[in-house]
C-alpha cells in the first residue's frame, strides 16, 4: 500500500469506526462517498472470507471505479470472483455484479491490462459481453490471449471462448484468424459467415487456400474460389518447390539406405535382403521418398514384364502397385494415367493394389468429374475379397473428411450385412469414419453399434472388430458433447470390445483439448489390472466327480484357470488404447506434451506387454514430424526391447517422428538398426519403412496433425495417423503380416511444410522472409518480436516444426494472418520509397 494517499493510510485503525458512522449517516451523495473511501480503505482491513472492497462499492453507487488505481481495481475484480460463486451455489442474484464488472472491464482494457479484462468476465460467466468493448487497439491481444486459454478451459468455457474471440475477428475484419477459429469449432455456417463477410474474390481466395488445406470440403458459387478449394493446384505449387530447391531427380532406396555405411560384422549381408518382403520394403520406401514428384528409378522405368511389381508376392504386390498412386499424390490426371493400366491385370493383387492407388492419388484433392468414385464405386459389390477391400479403403482416403451422404448409402450396407466377414464391414466402417470424421452423423453411428450389438462373440473377437470400432470413433471426434448417447448404448454389448470403443470413443472426442481430468483417467485406466476370477474354495477341494480320476480334475481346473487368466488377458487389452489416448488428448498443449512423455517412461517400466506395446507408438504420435532429441534417443533404446513388438513399434516411431525431416542422428540410428537387425526380415522391414518416412518427400513433407501456427488440428490428419497406430498395437496380425497396405492410411497426414507466395494472378512470386522459431507474445507488454534467431530466406520455403516466417519488408502485404502454406500478396501501394 506505499501508493496509497497519507490521510487513508492514517484512516486504516479507524476504518471500524467509520463503518459504524455509515450507518448512521443520512443517505445521499455525503454518504456514497464515505462508502467510497471505506472501499478503497477495505482493500487493507478485509480478513478471509470479508469481502469489505466490493461491499462498499456496492453501496457507494459511484460510477467512476478507475479514480482509486490500478491495484484497486484488481482487488476489486478478485472479490467479485470470490462472491460471484458463493452466490452461485446459493442461487442469488448476481445481476448487480455483473454491472459492475462491465464498469470495470473498460478500465482494465484501456491500461493494458487485458487478460485481467478476460479473466474477470471469465469468473462472471459473461465472456459473450466482452464484443461491446474490444476496439482496433485492444482486439488483436485480447483475442490472442483467449485463443491461447483455449486448452487450458473446461468444457463449456473453451467454446465460449472461442466463439467469442471468433466474433471479435469478425467484427474487426481479421478474416483469416476468424476462419482459422470457425474451423475450430466445426461449424460450416460460421465458416461461410466468413466467406460471405467480403467481396474481394483475392480475399476468399486465400481463404478458400486455408480452408483446402484442412481437407474441409466445401462448395462456393465462385467457380475461381472453388479451385482453390478443391485443391486442385497443390501439386503443381508442390512441384514448383521441388524445382526451386532443386529436388525432382528421383531417388532411390539405395539412396537412402546408404547400405555402403552399413560396415556388417557378418560380411556383405545374406540372401535375405532381396527377398520379396525387403523388396515390398523398398517399394514403401520409393513411394515415401518420391511422393508428389510424379518420378521415380524403381516403378515407372520398368518393362511391365520385368516390373518390380512382380518381385513381390501376394498382398505385397498390392501394396507395390499402390505406391504409385502415392508417387502422383495430388496429381490425379497423371497418376490415374499411370494407374490404369494395372487394372486390368489379370492379376488379382494387382488389380487390387492399382484400386488402392486410386483412393491414394485423389486423396486431398476433389475434382468436378470425381474420377475416384467413378472407378472404385463399381468394386465396391465386386465377389473378390480383395478388390473390395482395396476399393472400399480406397474410397476412405480418397473422400477424407468430404461428408458426402452418397458415399454413407453406397458403404453402410456392407456395415451392416452380417453375412459378410468381419473384415470387409469393419473396413466399411473404418472408411466411413475418414469420410465423415468429426461429423457426429447420428445415422451411421447407429448403424455401426446395431451392427456390434448384432455380432455374436467370436465375430466381435475377430481381429479386424477393432477398426469398426475406430470408425465409430472418428466420426465424434472433438465432438466431446454429443458422445452420451453413444457411451449408453455401449453398456448392451457384453464383451471386452465394449471396453475398447469407450476409450477411443473418449480419446478421439477429446483429441488436442489437453483435457487434464480425461488424461488422469486414462492413466488410471493404464495402472489398473484385472484379477482372474476367483473360483470358490468349496470348489476346489470337492471330491472328484463320478468317472473323473484327480489327474482329470486336475487337468480341468488347469484349464479353467488358463481360461480365467485368458479372459483378464482379453479385458485389459484395452489398456493399450488408453496409452493411444495419452498422446491424442496432450498433443494439443506444451506443457501436456512434456508431462505425457514423462508418464510414458513410467508405463514402460511397469506396464504390461500391450502397454509397453502402446507407448513407442504414443511417444511417435505426440511428436510427429517433431525430432526432438529426447523423444528419439528413448525410442532408440526401445528399438532393441527383448519383446520384438516394442522393438518393431519404436523403429515405426522413429520413423514417425523425424516423417519428412531428413534428420541425419535419426538416419544414422536406422542405419545402425538395420545392421542390428539384418537377420530379422520383420523388423529389417520395419527399419526400411522408417527411413522412407524419415525422408519423406525428400524432406519436404510433414506429417503433423497441426497447422496455422499450430492453432487447428487437421482431423483428418489425426484420423490417418491413429488408424496406423491401432493397427500397429498389434503388428504381427496386420502390418507385418499381410494387411501392410494400412501403412497407406498416413496418406492422408501428409502435407507439404512450404511456405509459397503468390501475386495477385495467382502466380508465383518470391520475396524475402525471416524464418524463425515462433516466441509466445502472449500478454507481453509493447509490441514484442515473435520470432527469434531468424535466417532470412527467398521464397519458396520450407517451414519446421514450431518455426514461423514474417515479410521482411513492407513492399507486399500479406492477405493471411500467419505465413504458412499457400499465401496471396498484394502490392503495398501506401509504401513510402527510401532513397538509399
Amino acid at each position: 500500500m506505499t501508493a496509497v494517499p497519507k490521510p487513508l493510510k492514517f484512516l486504516r485503525p479507524h476504518y471500524p469506526a467509520l463503518s459504524e458512522l455509515y450507518d448512521k449517516w443520512p443517505k445521499g451523495e455525503l454518504q456514497n462517498q464515505l462508502a467510497d473511501v471505506l472501499s478503497v480503505l477495505g482493500m487493507t482491513y478485509s480478513g478471509e472470507g470479508k469481502l469489505e472492497s466490493l461491499k462498499y462499492r456496492l453501496l457507494s453507487g459511484i460510477d467512476d471505479v478507475g479514480s482509486w488505481g490500478h491495484e484497486y481495481v484488481r482487488h476489486l475484480a478478485l472479490e467479485i470472483g470470490e462472491e460471484f460463486g458463493t452466490r452461485s451455489e446459493k442461487e442469488e442474484s448476481t445481476d448487480d455484479l455483473l454491472d459492475l464488472s462491465l464498469k470495470i472491464v473498460p478500465f482494465f482494457l484501456k491500461h493494458n491490462a487485458e487478460a485481467d479484462a478476460v479473466d474477470l468476465l471469465l469468473e462472471i460467466e459473461a465472456i459473450d459481453r466482452l464484443t461491446e468493448f474490444v476496439d482496433a487497439n485492444t482486439f488483436g491481444r485480447v483475442c490472442l490471449y483467449m485463443v491461447s486459454c483455449v486448452p487450458l478451459l473446461a468444457p463449456p468455457d473453451d467454446l465460449n471462448f472461442l466463439h467469442t474471440a471468433y466474433e471479435i475477428y469478425l467484427r474487426h475484419g481479421q478474416l483469416t484468424q476468424a476462419l482459422a477459429l470457425a474451423i475450430r469449432i466445426d461449424n460450416e455456417d460460421l465458416i461461410r459467415s466468413v466467406f460471405n463477410a467480403t467481396t474481394d474474390e483475392l480475399v476468399q481466395q486465400q481463404l478458400a487456400f486455408i480452408v483446402a488445406r484442412q481437407q474441409y470440403w466445401f462448395q462456393v458459387d465462385n467457380e475461381e474460389v472453388q479451385k482453390c478449394l478443391s485443391n486442385v493446384s497443390l501439386s503443381e505449387h508442390f512441384l514448383y518447390l521441388g524445382k526451386e530447391l532443386n529436388l525432382l531427380d528421383p531417388k532411390t532406396p539405395e539412396d537412402i539406405y546408404k547400405s555402403h555405411l552399413e560396415h556388417s560384422t557378418l560380411g556383405t549381408s545374406t540372401g535375405i535382403l532381396d527377398s520379396a518382403k525387403q523388396n515390398l520394403a523398398a517399394a514403401f520406401v520409393n513411394a515415401f521418398v518420391n511422393c508428389g514428384y510424379g518420378a521415380d528409378k524403381l516403378l515407372m522405368n520398368d518393362e511391365e514384364s520385368n516390373s518390380w511389381i512382380y518381385k513381390t508376392k501376394g498382398p505385397g504386390m498390392a501394396s507395390t502397385t499402390a505406391s504409385i498412386g502415392s508417387l502422383f499424390q495430388w496429381n490425379f490426371d497423371k497418376g490415374l494415367q499411370q494407374l490404369d493400366k494395372y487394372t486390368y491385370s489379370s492379376e488379382e493383387q494387382i488389380k487390387a493394389g492399382s484400386l488402392l492407388g486410386i483412393g491414394i492419388v485423389n486423396a486431398g484433392v476433389h475434382d468436378e468429374s470425381d474420377p475416384a468414385f467413378a472407378l472404385l464405386s463399381e468394386y465396391v459389390d465386386n465377389p473378390s475379397v480383395h478388390l473390395r477391400a482395396s476399393a472400399i479403403v480406397g474410397l476412405g482416403l480418397s473422400y477424407a473428411g468430404s461428408r458426402r451422404e452418397d458415399l454413407a448409402e453406397l458403404l453402410l450396407p456392407i456395415v451392416t450385412d452380417s453375412g459378410l466377414t468381419m473384415q470387409l464391414s469393419s473396413l466399411a466402417a473404418l472408411s466411413l469414419g475418414h469420410i465423415f470424421v468429426g461429423s457426429a452423423n447420428g445415422d451411421i453411428s447407429s448403424s455401426i453399434l446395431q451392427t456390434l450389438l448384432e455380432r455374436d462373440h467370436i465375430q466381435l473377437s475377430d481381429k479386424w472388430t477393432r477398426f469398426m470400432a475406430l470408425g465409430l470413433a472418428l466420426l465424434y471426434m472433438g465432438k466431446y458433447e454429443d458422445t452420451e448417447e453413444v457411451l449408453e448404448t455401449l453398456k448392451a454389448i457384453d464383451h471386452p470390445i465394449s471396453q475398447i470403443i469407450e476409450v477411443l470413443l473418449t480419446i478421439c472426442s477429446y483429441s488436442g483439448t489437453g483435457n487434464v481430468l480425461q488424461i488422469q483417467k486414462l492413466l488410471q485406466d493404464c495402472t489398473t489390472r484385472p484379477e482372474p476370477e476367483k473360483k470358490d474354495s468349496d470348489a476346489a477341494e470337492q471330491p472328484p466327480a463320478e468317472g473323473q480320476t484327480e489327474e482329470q480334475q486336475q487337468q480341468q481346473a488347469d484349464k479353467e484357470k488358463e481360461e480365467a487368466e485368458e479372459k483378464a488377458k482379453q479385458e485389459s487389452v484395452f489398456q493399450g488404447y488408453s496409452v493411444l489416448g495419452l498422446a491424442v488428448i496432450a498433443m494439443g498443449e506444451e506443457i501436456g506434451q512434456d508431462m505425457v512423455l514423462r508418464h510414458f517412461g513410467h508405463l514402460m517400466h511397469y506396464g504390461d506387454a500391450h502397454i509397453r506395446r502402446a507407448v513407442p507408438l504414443a511417444m511417435g504420435l505426440v511428436s510427429a514430424s517433431n525430432p526432438q532429441m529426447k523423444v528419439f534417443d528413448t525410442l532408440s533404446r526401445y528399438s532393441h526391447d527383448s519383446d520384438l513388438d516394442v522393438a518393431v513399434n519404436s523403429i515405426w516411431a522413429m520413423g514417425l517422428v523425424g516423417a519428412g525431416t531428413n534428420n541425419a542422428r535419426l538416419a544414422q540410428l536406422l542405419r545402425q538398426l538395420a545392421m542390428y537387425y539384418s537377420r530379422d526380415p520383420d523388423s529389417l522391414f520395419m527399419v526400411r519403412i522408417a527411413q522412407g518416412l524419415i525422408h519423406l518427400g525428400k524432406g519436404t513433407l510433414t506429417v503433423n496433425p497441426f497447422n496455422t501456427d499450430r492453432q487447428i488440428l487437421s482431423r483428418v490428419s489425426l484420423a490417418g495417423l491413429l488408424t496406423v497406430s491401432v493397427a500397429l498395437l498389434d503388428p504381427k496380425s496386420f502390418i507385418l503380416s499381410s494387411a501392410h497396405s494400412l501403412l497407406y492410411f498416413v496418406t492422408t497426414a501428409v502435407r507439404p511444410r512450404m511456405l509459397i507466395t503468390l501475386d495477385e494472378k495467382l502466380e508465383p512470386i518470391k520475396v524475402n522472409v525471416r524464418v524463425g522459431q515462433a516466441v509466445d507474445v502472449v500478454g507481453q507488454a509493447g509490441r514484442p518480436k515473435t520470432i527469434t534467431g531468424w535466417v532470412t530466406h527467398s521464397t519458396p520455403v520450407l517451414l519446421g516444426y514450431g518455426e514461423r516466417a514474417e515479410l521482411e519488408d513492407d513492399e507486399y502485404i500479406s492477405l493471411a494472418s500467419s505465413l504458412e502454406g499457400v499465401v496471396i500478396l498484394k502490392k503495398n501501394h501506401d509504401r513510402m520509397e527510401v532513397d538509399g
